[in-house]
């Protein structure tokens, strides 16, 4: 059904009469009339016809109390199509309860707008945004940076938040000094295994603790982990996700009908897939995935480099994974002179026996806290 005219001939007298008197209690009367009309009849209306409502809407809700605003807010939030200047007013007034409904309900918002609300305005404005049914990785990058922790906590317990790679790095950094939005990472079931690892090695003991207690299945490990070395709760099979198990068997199989070899290991290192990558080098290294993670995740490029050398890799290889370090970790790219320097005077048998050295140290922390 297509409509001549939005806006009935007594509905338009009706109008005039209101905005001409200036009374609260009439506008406030003409208001629920033009949103009833509106809410009823929307699929059918047209761009221009919306337009109209547009304009009656901003001269009806000039003046009014909060209320009435809030009441209109409700009603407009949850309309799958409303007029868009009106939208925008509401959702960036002052006044939570005018701007809530529509920041946590208006599918008509896009992500500019969200992002510009976001930057600009209240908490309590990030918290409604933070409730969304959907909200891009571009939204959840500012809510984490401006949000406070009850406006991070909302976003990562929101299952329809997605997160960019430096919105999850943000998330790590905020996490890694606070106990509940560490534990809301904990049973976030979507976090990438290499930020919750770096989560675990970063935090402190409290904040494990609020982890261990926050998901059953990190508890085994975390739990005792304000005692532990900060190397065996990186390496705990408990924190690994159902997806990092089904990559790294995935690998497994690959090098058991031969078929994994140093340019497998550069496609997952470019393509970013850090659990692959660390499942094949461990392969071709000979040594458990635990001890790749732990060198991978460590500040500085030489355990990756010690590790390459012992599975022979080539310069361009290295290269690709520490690229792919630098990437996940939202670090600007470098030329890595000094590395490969470095790499190219490193003997095997020299990275053999650091590496032996190496997990002894690992053995040895957690023997002394089994």
């Amino acid at each position: 059904m297509v409509f001549k005219s939005p806006l009935s001939a007594n509905i338009l007298d009706d109008l005039q009469a209101a905005l001409a008197h200036g009374n609260v209690a009439r506008r406030v009367d003409m208001l629920r009339k033009v949103t009833d009309l509106f809410i009823d009849h929307a699929p059918d209306y047209s761009a221009a016809q919306i337009a109209v409502f547009d304009d009656v809407f901003e001269c009806l809700i000039e003046h009014l109390e909060a209320h009435t605003k809030a009441l209109l807010a409700e009603r407009l939030g949850a309309a799958s199509s409303a007029p868009p200047r009106v939208l925008r007013n509401l959702a960036f007034d002052d006044r939570i309860e005018i701007a809530a409904p529509i920041l946590s309900q208006s599918s008509q918002l896009d992500d500019p707008t969200l992002i510009e609300n976001a930057r600009t305005k209240s908490q309590g404005h990030l918290l409604a945004i933070s409730t969304r049914k959907t909200l891009s990785g571009a939204v959840t990058e500012v809510l984490v940076e401006r949000g406070d922790d009850s406006v991070v906590m909302s976003t990562v317990n929101n299952q329809g938040a997605s997160f960019s790679e430096r919105g999850y790095d943000r998330l790590v950094q905020r996490a890694g000094t606070s106990g509940g939005i560490a534990a809301c990472v904990a049973v976030r079931p979507s976090v990438p295994r290499h930020h919750l690892l770096k989560l675990i090695s970063q935090a402190s003991a409290s904040v494990r603790g609020r982890m261990a207690s926050a998901n059953p299945k990190l508890a085994e490990e975390i739990a005792s982990a304000v005692q532990k070395a900060t190397r065996q709760a990186r390496s705990a099979p408990a924190t690994m996700s159902d997806e990092a198990v089904i990559s790294h068997e995935l690998v497994r199989l690959l090098h058991k009908d031969g078929r994994l070899d140093e340019n497998e290991v550069m496609k997952f290192a470019i393509n970013e897939k850090f659990d692959e990558t660390n499942a094949a080098v461990a392969c071709l290294a000979h040594v458990p995935v635990s001890v790749v993670e732990a060198m991978m995740i460590e500040a500085s490029n030489e355990g990756v480099l010690i590790i390459s050398k012992v599975a022979g890799f080539s310069w361009p290889t290295v290269k690709a994974i520490i690229d792919m370090r630098q990437k996940l970790a939202n670090q600007p790219l470098s030329e890595n002179t000094s590395d490969r320097g470095t790499y190219e005077r490193l003997r095997p048998s020299t990275a053999q026996q650091v590496l032996r050295f190496h997990r002894m140290q690992q053995a040895t922390a957690d023997t002394s806290v089994a």
